[in-house]
C-alpha cells in the first residue's frame, strides 16, 4: 500500500478507534497543580483570535507538554496580532480538566487545544455546550462538527531511532527502555523501536520498566538506574523529562530521547529522538478561524509531511549510520517501506502480522502486545 492510500485509511480510520484506545499519550497529570500564562500580541487592527492551550504536565517538562508550548510560541511569531494565546499547565484528567476548559470559554476563546487523550470525555461534553467554540484533541480519537483531531506517526521515526541503537551496542546486546504507561501508544512505540533496533542487531533485546507516570524525573532516574543494574548497554525513554538520559550520561551509556532535543544538555550520550512539529499545525488551524473555514477532522502526520522527524543526532552517531537512518526516512515517507509490515512475530514466537500484510491504524492504536525480543509484560498488573 503506497503511503498517499496508507494515509487515507488512517484519517479515515481514526474515528472508529474511540472505543478500542483506553489511553494515549499524555493519559494522566502526576501534578494537580494548574497554572496559565497568557501572551498578547501587539499592534494590528480587528480583533485577534484567541487561542488556548492545555497541558498535562508543565510547560517546561523537557518533552511532551514542552513540544506543545513551543507550539504556541511559534503560533505567534506566525501569526502576531492576530492571535492571544493562552495557556494552562499541569492540568490534571476529570473534573478539574472541564472547569479548566470551561472557563477559558468564558474567557473569549476561540479555538482550545487539549493535548491529553483523557480530556476526551470533557471536549466532547463542550463541544456539545459551546457550539461556536473550536475545540482540537492531540491524540484523541472522536470527532463533532467543533471538535477535531490530531496526531502523527512517531512509530516510524522511533523505528529510526532503533536503528541508532541498535548500531550503537554490541551485537545481540541489550537496550533499556523506561516507559509510562502499558497503553497501546506506548507499545507500539516500544515495538516500533525494537523492529528497528532489530534491523541492524537481529540479536538485541529491549528491556522495559514501567514507571506508571508521564512526569516524575526521580521515578524516571531509578528506572534507568535500574536498567542500568540489569547489564543494559544503552537507554530509550518514552518520558517526559530528560532524567532518564542524565542516568545514561552519568555511566557513558548511549541514549536515545522522546519529544525533545536534549543533544546539548545529553551529549556524548545523545544518539537522537523522534520529534513532533506541532507548531504549522496549530499555525494553519488558528489561521482557519481567522478565515472562517475551519473544518473538523482526524490529520495524522507523518516524515512524509514533516511533522515528525529526528532530533540532531549526537557525537557518536556514525556517519554510515546516518546514511542509513536517511535511506530508512525516505523509503516510509514514499511509502516503499512499512515499520509495521509483515511478517512480524509476537513475543510467544506467534506470526501476528502476516508476510504481504501492514497493520491498520485501528491496529496500531489497540495494540497490546509485545514483538518477539521485547523483554517485559505489556499487561503488567
Amino acid at each position: 500500500m503506497s503511503r498517499t492510500s496508507s494515509r487515507s485509511l488512517k484519517l479515515l480510520s481514526l474515528a472508529l478507534v474511540a472505543a478500542l484506545t483506553l489511553v494515549a499519550a499524555g493519559c494522566g497529570g502526576d501534578d494537580d497543580a494548574s497554572s496559565s500564562t497568557t501572551t498578547a500580541a501587539k499592534g494590528g487592527s480587528g480583533d485577534p483570535v484567541k487561542a488556548a492551550w492545555v497541558l498535562v504536565g508543565p510547560a517546561n517538562d523537557g518533552g511532551w507538554s514542552q513540544a506543545h508550548n513551543e507550539g504556541r510560541l511559534y503560533v505567534e511569531k506566525q501569526l502576531g496580532d492576530k492571535v492571544i494565546t493562552t495557556y494552562k499547565e499541569n492540568v490534571p484528567e476529570g473534573p478539574e480538566a472541564k472547569q479548566v476548559m470551561e472557563d477559558l470559554v468564558k474567557d473569549g476563546n476561540k479555538i482550545i487545544f487539549a493535548t491529553s487523550f483523557g480530556y476526551g470525555d470533557a471536549l466532547a461534553e463542550l463541544a456539545k455546550e459551546h457550539p461556536d467554540v473550536k475545540f482540537e484533541h492531540a491524540t484523541g480519537a472522536a470527532t463533532a462538527d467543533n471538535l477535531a483531531t490530531y496526531y502523527g506517526g512517531s512509530e516510524d521515526t522511533i523505528y529510526l531511532t532503533g536503528i541508532a541503537a541498535g548500531k550503537a551496542i554490541p551485537q545481540g546486546g541489550k537496550v533499556g527502555f523506561v516507559a509510562p504507561f502499558a497503553i497501546p501508544e506506548v507499545i507500539r512505540h516500544i515495538n516500533a523501536f525494537e523492529l528497528g533496533v532489530q534491523s541492524v542487531n537481529p540479536d538485541a533485546t529491549t528491556q522495559v520498566v514501567w514507571t506508571n507516570t508521564w512526569f516524575d524525573p526521580e521515578t524516571e532516574r531509578k528506572a534507568a538506574d535500574s536498567l542500568i543494574s540489569d547489564g543494559v548497554e544503552a537507554i530509550a525513554s518514552g518520558q517526559d523529562s530528560p532524567a532518564s538520559g542524565e542516568a545514561a550520561k552519568a555511566k557513558g551509556l548511549p541514549f536515545v530521547g522522546y519529544d525533545s532535543d536534549q543533544s546539548k544538555n545529553l551529549s556524548p550520550s545523545w544518539l537522537t529522538a523522534s520529534i513532533y512539529h506541532w507548531g504549522p499545525y496549530y499555525t494553519k488551524r488558528i489561521q482557519a478561524v481567522a478565515d472562517g473555514t475551519w473544518k473538523t477532522g482526524s490529520y495524522y502526520g507523518g516524515i512524509d509531511d514533516g511533522f515528525v522527524s529526528l532530533a540532531p543526532f549526537g557525537p557518536n552517531v556514525a556517519d554510515e549510520t546516518k546514511a542509513l537512518i536517511k535511506k530508512q526516512s525516505a523509503a516510509i515517507a514514499d511509502g516503499s517501506f512499512e515499520v509495521f509490515g509483515g511478517p512480524i512475530k509476537d513475543q510467544a514466537g506467534k506470526v501476528t502480522i502476516p508476510k504481504g500484510s501492514t497493520a491498520s491504524l485501528p491496529d496500531l492504536l489497540s495494540m497490546d502486545w509485545f514483538v518477539l525480543g521485547v523483554v517485559g509484560d505489556p499487561t503488567p498488573s
